[in-house]
């Protein structure tokens, strides 16, 4: 059974920085693109980054495009989102999640795509 646990998130001031962490246990970590996505308050869910299952391509939404840096570090099975400079408008619950596919040709951005999920943990940024 796939798990996935998230950490870090948190109160913070505008300007401020959070790095989030997802643990992920019963699967071949390295085989699959992670993905954040985050969904605030009336909102749908969506897109923040990905990361490719081998860690080479990184993918982001125009919103945190040059703040938040995606990264996995495949020993420890766990993926990661820094988050800088972050903005009230970043203020969301963030959930991390598995691509249905292992060793997927392509990493995809869409919530369909990916068919397990964390349980999220609350960022609140603060004006």
């Amino acid at each position: 059974q796939v798990q996935l646990v998230e950490s870090g998130g948190g109160l913070v001031q505008a300007g401020g920085s959070l790095r989030l962490s997802c643990a992920a246990s019963g699967l071949t970590f390295s085989n699959y693109a992670m993905a954040w996505f985050r969904q605030a308050p009336g909102k749908e869910r969506e897109f923040a980054a990905a990361i490719s299952w081998s860690g080479g391509r990184l993918y982001y939404a125009d919103s945190v495009k040059g703040r938040f840096t995606i990264s996995r570090d495949n020993a420890k099975n766990t993926v990661y989102l820094q988050m800088n400079t972050l903005k009230p408008e970043d203020t969301a619950v963030y959930y991390c999640a598995v691509d249905k596919f292992p060793l997927r040709a392509y990493t995809s951005t869409r919530v369909p795509d990916y068919n397990v999920w964390g349980q999220g943990t609350q960022v609140t940024v603060s004006s």
